[in-house]
Protein backbone atom coordinates (compact mmCIF):
# COMPACT_ATOMS: atom_id res chain seq x y z
CA UNK A 1 0.00 0.00 0.00
CA UNK A 2 1.37 3.36 -1.06
CA UNK A 3 1.84 6.01 1.61
CA UNK A 4 0.62 9.51 0.86
CA UNK A 5 0.64 12.90 2.51
CA UNK A 6 -2.76 14.51 2.98
CA UNK A 7 -2.49 18.26 2.31
CA UNK A 8 -5.24 20.64 3.45
CA UNK A 9 -5.22 24.41 3.14
CA UNK A 10 -7.63 27.23 3.91
CA UNK A 11 -7.11 30.82 2.85
CA UNK A 12 -7.46 32.40 6.30
CA UNK A 13 -7.12 31.44 9.92
CA UNK A 14 -10.78 32.32 10.43
CA UNK A 15 -11.83 29.92 7.69
CA UNK A 16 -9.75 27.19 9.33
CA UNK A 17 -11.99 27.36 12.38
CA UNK A 18 -15.03 26.42 10.29
CA UNK A 19 -15.97 23.29 8.30
CA UNK A 20 -13.65 23.76 5.31
CA UNK A 21 -10.73 21.82 6.80
CA UNK A 22 -12.96 18.96 7.91
CA UNK A 23 -14.68 18.71 4.52
CA UNK A 24 -11.33 18.62 2.71
CA UNK A 25 -10.02 15.99 5.11
CA UNK A 26 -13.06 13.74 4.63
CA UNK A 27 -12.87 14.02 0.82
CA UNK A 28 -9.16 13.15 0.84
CA UNK A 29 -9.74 10.21 3.21
CA UNK A 30 -12.48 8.79 0.94
CA UNK A 31 -10.23 9.19 -2.10
CA UNK A 32 -7.37 7.37 -0.32
CA UNK A 33 -9.66 4.52 0.70
CA UNK A 34 -11.07 4.16 -2.82
CA UNK A 35 -7.57 3.97 -4.36
CA UNK A 36 -6.00 1.84 -1.63
CA UNK A 37 -3.69 4.60 -0.33
CA UNK A 38 -2.54 5.11 3.26
CA UNK A 39 -2.37 8.66 4.65
CA UNK A 40 0.98 8.70 6.45
CA UNK A 41 0.71 12.31 7.63
CA UNK A 42 -1.83 15.12 7.54
CA UNK A 43 -0.52 18.61 6.77
CA UNK A 44 -2.85 21.53 7.57
CA UNK A 45 -1.88 24.98 6.34
CA UNK A 46 -3.84 28.02 7.47
CA UNK A 47 -2.18 30.75 5.46
CA UNK A 48 -2.95 32.72 2.29
CA UNK A 49 -1.56 31.37 -0.96
CA UNK A 50 -1.85 34.60 -2.92
CA UNK A 51 1.93 34.80 -2.76
CA UNK A 52 4.47 32.04 -3.04
CA UNK A 53 6.10 30.97 0.19
CA UNK A 54 3.70 28.72 2.14
CA UNK A 55 6.10 27.03 4.60
CA UNK A 56 4.34 23.63 4.92
CA UNK A 57 3.66 23.31 1.19
CA UNK A 58 7.31 24.11 0.44
CA UNK A 59 8.37 21.48 3.00
CA UNK A 60 6.18 18.86 1.29
CA UNK A 61 7.80 19.64 -2.08
CA UNK A 62 11.28 19.07 -0.59
CA UNK A 63 10.25 15.83 1.13
CA UNK A 64 8.69 14.46 -2.05
CA UNK A 65 11.79 15.39 -4.02
CA UNK A 66 13.79 13.43 -1.42
CA UNK A 67 11.48 10.40 -1.97
CA UNK A 68 10.33 10.40 1.68
CA UNK A 69 6.79 9.59 0.58
CA UNK A 70 5.14 8.04 -2.45
CA UNK A 71 3.09 11.16 -3.16
CA UNK A 72 0.48 13.64 -1.88
CA UNK A 73 -3.30 13.90 -2.08
CA UNK A 74 -4.75 17.41 -2.30
CA UNK A 75 -8.42 18.38 -2.25
CA UNK A 76 -8.47 20.52 -5.44
CA UNK A 77 -6.00 22.07 -7.85
CA UNK A 78 -6.73 25.55 -6.53
CA UNK A 79 -5.76 24.31 -3.04
CA UNK A 80 -2.25 23.62 -4.33
CA UNK A 81 -1.60 26.12 -7.09
CA UNK A 82 -2.68 29.72 -6.60
CA UNK A 83 0.34 31.10 -8.47
CA UNK A 84 2.44 29.99 -11.43
CA UNK A 85 5.54 29.11 -9.42
CA UNK A 86 3.63 26.69 -7.18
CA UNK A 87 2.25 24.86 -10.22
CA UNK A 88 5.71 24.75 -11.76
CA UNK A 89 6.97 22.97 -8.62
CA UNK A 90 4.11 20.44 -8.85
CA UNK A 91 4.74 19.93 -12.56
CA UNK A 92 8.38 19.18 -11.83
CA UNK A 93 7.30 16.51 -9.33
CA UNK A 94 4.99 14.97 -11.95
CA UNK A 95 7.82 14.98 -14.48
CA UNK A 96 9.91 13.02 -11.93
CA UNK A 97 7.06 10.48 -11.71
CA UNK A 98 6.06 11.47 -8.16
CA UNK A 99 2.36 10.89 -7.65
CA UNK A 100 0.13 13.93 -7.18
CA UNK A 101 -3.60 13.29 -6.69
CA UNK A 102 -6.55 15.67 -6.47
CA UNK A 103 -9.53 14.25 -4.60
CA UNK A 104 -12.04 16.60 -6.23
CA UNK A 105 -10.86 16.29 -9.88
CA UNK A 106 -10.91 13.08 -11.91
CA UNK A 107 -7.75 13.79 -13.87
CA UNK A 108 -5.19 11.33 -15.19
CA UNK A 109 -2.04 13.39 -14.63
CA UNK A 110 0.05 10.70 -16.33
CA UNK A 111 -1.64 11.43 -19.66
CA UNK A 112 -1.03 14.41 -21.92
CA UNK A 113 -4.70 15.44 -21.94
CA UNK A 114 -4.93 15.17 -18.14
CA UNK A 115 -1.87 17.37 -17.68
CA UNK A 116 -3.30 19.89 -20.14
CA UNK A 117 -6.58 20.13 -18.22
CA UNK A 118 -4.67 20.50 -14.96
CA UNK A 119 -2.47 23.22 -16.47
CA UNK A 120 -5.57 25.12 -17.60
CA UNK A 121 -7.16 24.90 -14.16
CA UNK A 122 -3.93 26.09 -12.54
CA UNK A 123 -3.82 29.10 -14.89
CA UNK A 124 -7.47 29.86 -14.10
CA UNK A 125 -6.73 29.67 -10.37
CA UNK A 126 -3.80 32.07 -10.83
CA UNK A 127 -5.98 34.48 -12.80
CA UNK A 128 -8.63 34.27 -10.09
CA UNK A 129 -6.10 35.42 -7.51
CA UNK A 130 -4.94 38.28 -9.72
CA UNK A 131 -8.51 39.43 -10.28
CA UNK A 132 -9.29 39.09 -6.58
CA UNK A 133 -6.29 41.23 -5.68
CA UNK A 134 -7.31 43.85 -8.25
CA UNK A 135 -10.90 44.00 -7.00
CA UNK A 136 -9.72 44.12 -3.41
CA UNK A 137 -7.43 47.04 -4.24
CA UNK A 138 -10.34 48.85 -5.93
CA UNK A 139 -12.42 48.39 -2.81
CA UNK A 140 -9.63 49.61 -0.54
CA UNK A 141 -8.96 52.66 -2.74
CA UNK A 142 -12.67 53.48 -2.73
CA UNK A 143 -12.79 53.35 1.06
CA UNK A 144 -9.68 55.51 1.38
CA UNK A 145 -11.13 58.15 -0.94
CA UNK A 146 -14.21 58.24 1.29
CA UNK A 147 -11.99 58.87 4.30
CA UNK A 148 -12.26 55.37 5.78
CA UNK A 149 -9.22 53.39 6.93
CA UNK A 150 -9.94 49.74 5.97
CA UNK A 151 -7.16 48.28 8.10
CA UNK A 152 -6.43 47.64 11.75
CA UNK A 153 -6.84 50.81 13.81
CA UNK A 154 -3.48 52.22 14.94
CA UNK A 155 -2.68 52.43 18.63
CA UNK A 156 -4.89 55.08 20.20
CA UNK A 157 -7.95 54.34 18.05
CA UNK A 158 -10.77 51.76 18.11
CA UNK A 159 -12.16 49.63 15.29
CA UNK A 160 -15.90 50.01 14.72
CA UNK A 161 -16.53 47.57 11.89
CA UNK A 162 -16.61 47.98 8.13
CA UNK A 163 -17.81 51.27 6.69
CA UNK A 164 -17.27 53.17 9.95
CA UNK A 165 -14.60 55.63 10.98
CA UNK A 166 -12.03 54.75 13.61
CA UNK A 167 -12.76 56.47 16.92
CA UNK A 168 -10.40 57.70 19.62
CA UNK A 169 -9.68 55.18 22.36
CA UNK A 170 -10.24 56.99 25.69
CA UNK A 171 -7.67 54.74 27.39
CA UNK A 172 -4.67 54.73 25.05
CA UNK A 173 -5.20 57.93 23.00
CA UNK A 174 -4.04 60.34 25.76
CA UNK A 175 -0.85 58.29 26.11
CA UNK A 176 -0.18 58.36 22.34
CA UNK A 177 -0.69 62.13 22.35
CA UNK A 178 1.67 62.39 25.32
CA UNK A 179 4.28 60.42 23.36
CA UNK A 180 4.14 63.01 20.54
CA UNK A 181 4.43 65.88 23.03
CA UNK A 182 7.37 64.36 24.88
CA UNK A 183 9.24 63.53 21.69
CA UNK A 184 8.61 67.00 20.22
CA UNK A 185 10.07 68.51 23.41
CA UNK A 186 13.48 67.19 22.25
CA UNK A 187 14.18 65.83 25.73
CA UNK A 188 13.84 62.14 24.86
CA UNK A 189 15.53 59.77 22.46
CA UNK A 190 13.37 56.98 21.04
CA UNK A 191 14.84 54.49 23.51
CA UNK A 192 14.19 56.81 26.44
CA UNK A 193 10.70 57.60 25.17
CA UNK A 194 9.84 53.90 24.84
CA UNK A 195 10.86 53.34 28.46
CA UNK A 196 8.95 56.43 29.60
CA UNK A 197 5.76 55.42 27.79
CA UNK A 198 6.01 51.92 29.30
CA UNK A 199 6.12 53.54 32.74
CA UNK A 200 3.11 55.70 31.88
CA UNK A 201 1.13 52.65 30.77
CA UNK A 202 1.22 52.64 26.95
CA UNK A 203 0.94 49.06 25.65
CA UNK A 204 0.78 47.31 22.28
CA UNK A 205 -2.20 45.24 21.09
CA UNK A 206 -0.95 42.27 23.12
CA UNK A 207 -0.59 44.44 26.24
CA UNK A 208 3.17 44.21 25.99
CA UNK A 209 5.97 46.76 25.70
CA UNK A 210 5.95 48.86 22.54
CA UNK A 211 9.26 48.36 20.77
CA UNK A 212 11.33 51.30 19.56
CA UNK A 213 10.66 50.57 15.88
CA UNK A 214 6.90 50.45 16.50
CA UNK A 215 7.04 53.67 18.50
CA UNK A 216 8.91 55.27 15.62
CA UNK A 217 6.18 54.05 13.27
CA UNK A 218 3.53 55.68 15.49
CA UNK A 219 5.37 59.01 15.54
CA UNK A 220 5.67 58.99 11.72
CA UNK A 221 2.03 58.05 11.05
CA UNK A 222 0.03 61.05 9.70
CA UNK A 223 -3.19 59.19 10.65
CA UNK A 224 -2.98 60.88 14.03
CA UNK A 225 -3.38 64.34 12.45
CA UNK A 226 -6.17 63.18 10.10
CA UNK A 227 -4.33 62.10 6.93
CA UNK A 228 -4.42 58.54 5.59
CA UNK A 229 -1.19 57.41 3.92
CA UNK A 230 -1.13 53.99 2.25
CA UNK A 231 1.58 52.85 -0.18
CA UNK A 232 2.91 56.42 -0.49
CA UNK A 233 -0.55 57.73 -1.44
CA UNK A 234 -2.27 60.26 0.82
CA UNK A 235 -6.00 60.67 1.46
CA UNK A 236 -8.06 62.99 3.65
CA UNK A 237 -9.26 60.98 6.64
CA UNK A 238 -12.79 61.27 7.98
CA UNK A 239 -11.85 60.30 11.55
CA UNK A 240 -11.24 62.74 14.39
CA UNK A 241 -7.55 63.77 14.57
CA UNK A 242 -5.77 63.04 17.83
CA UNK A 243 -3.07 65.72 17.50
CA UNK A 244 -2.64 69.00 15.65
CA UNK A 245 -0.69 69.35 12.42
CA UNK A 246 1.73 71.63 14.27
CA UNK A 247 2.57 68.97 16.86
CA UNK A 248 2.97 66.33 14.14
CA UNK A 249 5.37 68.56 12.18
CA UNK A 250 7.39 69.25 15.33
CA UNK A 251 7.77 65.52 15.94
CA UNK A 252 8.85 64.98 12.32
CA UNK A 253 11.43 67.73 12.68
CA UNK A 254 12.99 65.91 15.63
CA UNK A 255 12.73 62.56 13.81
CA UNK A 256 14.51 63.91 10.72
CA UNK A 257 17.29 65.54 12.75
CA UNK A 258 16.23 69.09 11.89
CA UNK A 259 16.39 70.11 15.54
CA UNK A 260 19.27 69.90 17.95
CA UNK A 261 18.91 67.22 20.63
CA UNK A 262 22.44 67.23 22.04
CA UNK A 263 22.66 66.91 25.80
CA UNK A 264 24.46 69.68 27.67
CA UNK A 265 26.03 69.55 31.10
CA UNK A 266 24.49 72.83 32.34
CA UNK A 267 20.82 73.77 32.39
CA UNK A 268 21.34 77.44 31.51
CA UNK A 269 18.27 79.69 31.53
CA UNK A 270 18.67 80.89 27.92
CA UNK A 271 19.97 77.62 26.43
CA UNK A 272 18.96 77.48 22.71
CA UNK A 273 16.92 80.67 23.09
CA UNK A 274 19.50 83.22 21.87
CA UNK A 275 20.51 83.81 18.25
CA UNK A 276 23.37 85.86 16.84
CA UNK A 277 22.03 88.67 14.65
CA UNK A 278 25.11 88.65 12.43
CA UNK A 279 25.62 84.95 11.62
CA UNK A 280 22.29 83.43 12.65
CA UNK A 281 23.74 80.70 14.87
CA UNK A 282 22.73 79.99 18.48
CA UNK A 283 24.82 81.50 21.25
CA UNK A 284 26.41 78.99 23.61
CA UNK A 285 26.36 79.35 27.38
CA UNK A 286 29.63 79.21 29.31
CA UNK A 287 30.26 79.21 33.06
CA UNK A 288 33.25 81.34 34.00
CA UNK A 289 34.18 82.31 37.56
CA UNK A 290 30.63 81.82 38.77
CA UNK A 291 29.04 83.89 35.98
CA UNK A 292 27.20 82.60 32.90
CA UNK A 293 28.06 84.17 29.54
CA UNK A 294 26.40 83.56 26.18
CA UNK A 295 28.85 83.90 23.30
CA UNK A 296 28.86 83.40 19.56
CA UNK A 297 31.47 80.80 18.53
CA UNK A 298 31.50 81.69 14.83
CA UNK A 299 34.90 82.90 13.66
CA UNK A 300 35.03 86.37 12.14
CA UNK A 301 31.71 87.23 13.86
CA UNK A 302 31.78 90.58 15.67
CA UNK A 303 29.15 89.60 18.25
CA UNK A 304 30.84 89.46 21.65
CA UNK A 305 27.99 87.98 23.69
CA UNK A 306 26.31 89.00 26.93
CA UNK A 307 26.10 87.94 30.54
CA UNK A 308 23.05 85.92 31.54
CA UNK A 309 22.24 88.35 34.35
CA UNK A 310 22.17 91.23 31.85
CA UNK A 311 19.85 89.39 29.46
CA UNK A 312 17.58 88.54 32.37
CA UNK A 313 17.33 92.19 33.47
CA UNK A 314 16.49 93.27 29.92
CA UNK A 315 13.70 90.73 29.77
CA UNK A 316 12.27 91.85 33.10
CA UNK A 317 12.14 95.40 31.73
CA UNK A 318 10.47 94.12 28.54
CA UNK A 319 7.83 92.25 30.55
CA UNK A 320 7.11 95.14 32.89
CA UNK A 321 4.75 97.01 30.47
CA UNK A 322 2.58 93.89 30.26
CA UNK A 323 1.21 94.64 33.73
CA UNK A 324 -2.29 96.04 33.60
CA UNK A 325 -3.56 99.08 35.43
CA UNK A 326 -6.47 98.06 37.73
CA UNK A 327 -8.88 100.07 35.57
CA UNK A 328 -7.58 98.35 32.41
CA UNK A 329 -7.97 94.93 33.98
CA UNK A 330 -11.56 95.65 35.02
CA UNK A 331 -12.44 97.09 31.58
CA UNK A 332 -10.96 94.08 29.73
CA UNK A 333 -12.90 91.66 31.95
CA UNK A 334 -16.13 93.49 31.12
CA UNK A 335 -15.36 93.65 27.40
CA UNK A 336 -14.54 89.95 27.34
CA UNK A 337 -17.84 89.06 29.02
CA UNK A 338 -19.79 91.21 26.51
CA UNK A 339 -17.89 89.79 23.54
CA UNK A 340 -18.57 86.22 24.67
CA UNK A 341 -22.31 86.90 24.62
CA UNK A 342 -22.12 88.19 21.04
CA UNK A 343 -19.48 85.76 19.77
CA UNK A 344 -21.52 84.27 16.91
CA UNK A 345 -22.43 87.60 15.34
CA UNK A 346 -19.08 89.31 15.75
CA UNK A 347 -17.01 86.45 14.35
CA UNK A 348 -19.08 85.24 11.41
CA UNK A 349 -16.71 87.02 9.04
CA UNK A 350 -13.71 85.19 10.49
CA UNK A 351 -15.43 81.83 10.06
CA UNK A 352 -16.44 82.76 6.50
CA UNK A 353 -12.82 83.69 5.73
CA UNK A 354 -11.59 80.29 6.91
CA UNK A 355 -14.26 78.57 4.83
CA UNK A 356 -13.06 80.44 1.74
CA UNK A 357 -9.45 79.47 2.48
CA UNK A 358 -10.43 75.81 2.73
CA UNK A 359 -12.39 76.01 -0.53
CA UNK A 360 -9.43 77.57 -2.33
CA UNK A 361 -7.07 74.87 -1.04
CA UNK A 362 -9.45 72.12 -2.14
CA UNK A 363 -9.65 73.75 -5.59
CA UNK A 364 -5.86 73.69 -5.77
CA UNK A 365 -5.99 70.02 -4.90
CA UNK A 366 -8.46 69.39 -7.73
CA UNK A 367 -6.30 71.34 -10.21
CA UNK A 368 -3.28 69.37 -9.05
CA UNK A 369 -5.08 66.14 -9.88
CA UNK A 370 -6.02 67.47 -13.33
CA UNK A 371 -2.41 68.42 -14.02
CA UNK A 372 -1.25 64.95 -12.97
CA UNK A 373 -3.82 63.29 -15.25
CA UNK A 374 -2.67 65.56 -18.09
CA UNK A 375 0.89 64.30 -17.59
CA UNK A 376 2.40 67.60 -16.39
CA UNK A 377 4.47 65.76 -13.75
CA UNK A 378 5.07 62.25 -12.38
CA UNK A 379 3.32 60.30 -9.64
CA UNK A 380 6.00 60.91 -6.98
CA UNK A 381 5.78 64.68 -7.42
CA UNK A 382 1.97 64.46 -7.46
CA UNK A 383 1.87 62.53 -4.16
CA UNK A 384 4.34 64.94 -2.56
CA UNK A 385 2.26 68.00 -3.52
CA UNK A 386 -1.03 66.29 -2.67
CA UNK A 387 0.14 65.39 0.83
CA UNK A 388 1.21 68.99 1.42
CA UNK A 389 -2.20 70.32 0.34
CA UNK A 390 -4.02 67.75 2.48
CA UNK A 391 -2.03 68.92 5.48
CA UNK A 392 -3.03 72.52 4.67
CA UNK A 393 -6.68 71.52 4.51
CA UNK A 394 -6.38 69.80 7.88
CA UNK A 395 -4.73 72.87 9.41
CA UNK A 396 -7.57 75.11 8.16
CA UNK A 397 -10.15 72.67 9.46
CA UNK A 398 -8.45 72.83 12.86
CA UNK A 399 -8.88 76.61 12.84
CA UNK A 400 -12.52 76.25 11.79
CA UNK A 401 -13.15 73.95 14.74
CA UNK A 402 -11.58 76.55 17.00
CA UNK A 403 -14.18 79.13 15.96
CA UNK A 404 -17.19 76.85 15.52
CA UNK A 405 -16.89 74.18 18.21
CA UNK A 406 -14.37 75.50 20.75
CA UNK A 407 -16.05 78.71 21.80
CA UNK A 408 -15.82 77.92 25.50
CA UNK A 409 -12.14 76.98 25.22
CA UNK A 410 -11.25 80.17 23.36
CA UNK A 411 -12.82 82.35 26.04
CA UNK A 412 -11.42 80.19 28.82
CA UNK A 413 -7.92 80.66 27.38
CA UNK A 414 -8.53 84.39 26.89
CA UNK A 415 -9.44 84.71 30.57
CA UNK A 416 -6.32 82.79 31.58
CA UNK A 417 -4.24 84.94 29.24
CA UNK A 418 -5.45 88.07 31.00
CA UNK A 419 -4.71 86.49 34.38
CA UNK A 420 -1.22 85.65 33.17
CA UNK A 421 -0.58 89.16 31.88
CA UNK A 422 -1.61 90.66 35.22
CA UNK A 423 1.17 88.76 37.00
CA UNK A 424 3.58 87.93 34.16
CA UNK A 425 6.56 89.89 35.42
CA UNK A 426 6.13 88.67 38.99
CA UNK A 427 5.75 85.02 37.84
CA UNK A 428 8.89 85.33 35.74
CA UNK A 429 11.00 86.82 38.52
CA UNK A 430 9.92 84.20 41.10
CA UNK A 431 9.83 81.17 38.80
CA UNK A 432 12.40 78.40 38.64
CA UNK A 433 14.53 77.97 35.50
CA UNK A 434 12.07 75.73 33.61
CA UNK A 435 9.12 78.00 34.46
CA UNK A 436 11.05 81.06 33.28
CA UNK A 437 12.02 79.33 30.03
CA UNK A 438 8.41 78.38 29.37
CA UNK A 439 7.16 81.91 30.00
CA UNK A 440 9.81 83.21 27.58
CA UNK A 441 8.65 80.69 24.94
CA UNK A 442 5.02 81.70 25.44
CA UNK A 443 5.61 85.44 25.16
CA UNK A 444 8.46 85.62 22.61
CA UNK A 445 9.30 84.03 19.29
CA UNK A 446 12.97 84.96 19.17
CA UNK A 447 15.76 86.54 21.21
CA UNK A 448 18.58 88.07 19.17
CA UNK A 449 21.93 89.43 20.32
CA UNK A 450 23.01 92.36 18.14
CA UNK A 451 26.38 93.71 19.24
CA UNK A 452 25.59 94.42 22.92
CA UNK A 453 21.85 94.81 22.49
CA UNK A 454 19.08 92.30 23.06
CA UNK A 455 16.36 92.12 20.42
CA UNK A 456 13.11 90.65 21.74
CA UNK A 457 10.55 89.51 19.17
CA UNK A 458 7.37 89.29 21.23
CA UNK A 459 4.43 87.25 20.02
CA UNK A 460 1.04 88.73 19.20
CA UNK A 461 -0.81 89.70 21.39
CA UNK A 462 1.99 90.11 23.97
CA UNK A 463 3.72 92.71 21.80
CA UNK A 464 0.55 94.76 21.32
CA UNK A 465 -0.21 94.51 25.04
CA UNK A 466 3.24 95.84 25.97
CA UNK A 467 2.95 98.64 23.41
CA UNK A 468 -0.73 99.49 24.00
CA UNK A 469 0.10 103.10 24.87
CA UNK A 470 1.46 103.61 21.34
CA UNK A 471 -1.27 101.79 19.39
CA UNK A 472 -3.27 103.86 16.84
CA UNK A 473 -6.49 105.31 18.21
CA UNK A 474 -9.72 103.50 17.40
CA UNK A 475 -10.94 99.95 17.22
CA UNK A 476 -9.82 97.89 14.22
CA UNK A 477 -12.00 96.38 11.56
CA UNK A 478 -12.75 92.71 12.17
CA UNK A 479 -11.19 91.85 8.82
CA UNK A 480 -7.82 93.19 9.93
CA UNK A 481 -5.09 90.65 9.30
CA UNK A 482 -3.08 89.27 12.17
CA UNK A 483 -0.11 91.46 13.13
CA UNK A 484 3.29 89.85 12.70
CA UNK A 485 5.71 89.50 15.61
CA UNK A 486 7.86 92.62 15.89
CA UNK A 487 11.35 93.04 17.32
CA UNK A 488 11.80 95.49 20.18
CA UNK A 489 15.35 96.41 21.19
CA UNK A 490 16.07 97.26 24.83
CA UNK A 491 19.62 98.56 25.15
CA UNK A 492 19.53 100.53 28.43
CA UNK A 493 18.85 98.17 31.31
CA UNK A 494 18.72 100.98 33.87
CA UNK A 495 15.90 102.94 32.20
CA UNK A 496 12.63 102.22 34.04
CA UNK A 497 9.42 101.83 31.98
CA UNK A 498 7.29 104.90 31.46
CA UNK A 499 4.26 104.98 33.80
CA UNK A 500 1.13 106.30 32.09
CA UNK A 501 -2.58 106.51 32.67
CA UNK A 502 -4.91 103.66 31.62
CA UNK A 503 -5.47 103.46 27.85
CA UNK A 504 -8.86 104.12 26.29
CA UNK A 505 -11.61 101.54 25.92
CA UNK A 506 -11.20 101.61 22.11
CA UNK A 507 -7.58 100.50 22.42
CA UNK A 508 -8.56 97.83 24.92
CA UNK A 509 -11.19 96.52 22.50
CA UNK A 510 -8.49 96.39 19.83
CA UNK A 511 -6.31 94.38 22.21
CA UNK A 512 -9.15 92.00 23.04
CA UNK A 513 -9.76 91.25 19.34
CA UNK A 514 -6.07 90.39 18.92
CA UNK A 515 -6.17 88.17 22.02
CA UNK A 516 -9.17 86.19 20.74
CA UNK A 517 -7.65 85.79 17.28
CA UNK A 518 -4.30 84.50 18.55
CA UNK A 519 -4.76 82.93 21.97
CA UNK A 520 -5.44 79.43 20.56
CA UNK A 521 -2.09 79.38 18.72
CA UNK A 522 0.07 80.29 21.70
CA UNK A 523 2.44 77.55 22.93
CA UNK A 524 0.95 75.24 25.54
CA UNK A 525 2.98 75.06 28.77
CA UNK A 526 3.42 71.88 30.82
CA UNK A 527 1.19 71.08 33.79
CA UNK A 528 3.77 72.23 36.31
CA UNK A 529 3.49 75.83 35.09
CA UNK A 530 0.68 77.79 36.67
CA UNK A 531 -0.70 78.87 33.31
CA UNK A 532 -2.96 76.63 31.25
CA UNK A 533 -3.25 78.24 27.81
Amino acid sequence: MKKMYGYIRVSTLKQGEGVSLQEQKEAIARYAQQHNFEISEWIEEKETAAKQGRPLFSAIIKQLQAKKSDGVIIHKIDRSARNIQDWADISELLDNEIEIHFAHESLDLKSRSGRLCADMQAVIATDYIRNLKQETKKGIDGRLKQGFYPFQAPTGYLNNGGGKYKTIDPLSAPLVKKAFELYASQKYSLDELAERMWQLGLRNLRQGRIRVENLSRILRNPFYMGVLKVNNESFKGGHEPLISTTLFKQAQGVMQGKTNQKTTRHNFLFKKLLTCHECGYSLIGELQKGNVYFRCHTKECSTKGMREITINRLLVNAFDPLQLHPQEAAALDTLLADTEKNWINTHQQLEHSLKLQRGQTEQRLARLTDCYLDGDFGKDEFEKRKEKLLVEVKAIEEKERQFSTEKSEIFSRAKKFLELVKSFKNSYEKGITEEKRRLIEIATSNLVIEERKLGIAMRTPFFEMSQRYNLPFGAPNHNTHRIDNTKIVYSDIDTPPVVTEPVSEDKLRHLLDLILQNVMSLPIPPNDVNYDI
